[in-house]
């Protein structure tokens, strides 16, 4: 995964979900809009602050997180 400048994950913003950086709007939020049928361009009028950028990393970012692998530890 290339270096993401836009995706921002903090423990104490948003409860630590990944999220546009510098605004409370999640990763999920926008990928739900867009599962939902809506436009770039809905979404953007909806978040005036958002650019389309912050879309297509958004949209890169679940798509990265759609592939990883999660491993359980072994116990002891």
């Amino acid at each position: 995964m290339k270096q993401l400048k836009r995706i921002t994950l903090d423990p104490n913003v948003m409860g630590g979900k990944p999220c546009i950086k510098g605004v409370r709007v999640t990763v999920g939020t926008i990928i739900g809009l867009l599962a939902s049928g809506y436009s770039n361009a809905e979404i953007l009028k909806m978040y005036p602050y958002l650019v389309e950028e912050d879309l297509k990393e958004a949209l890169a970012y679940a798509a990265w997180r759609s592939e990883e692998i999660e491993v359980p530890l072994a116990t002891a």
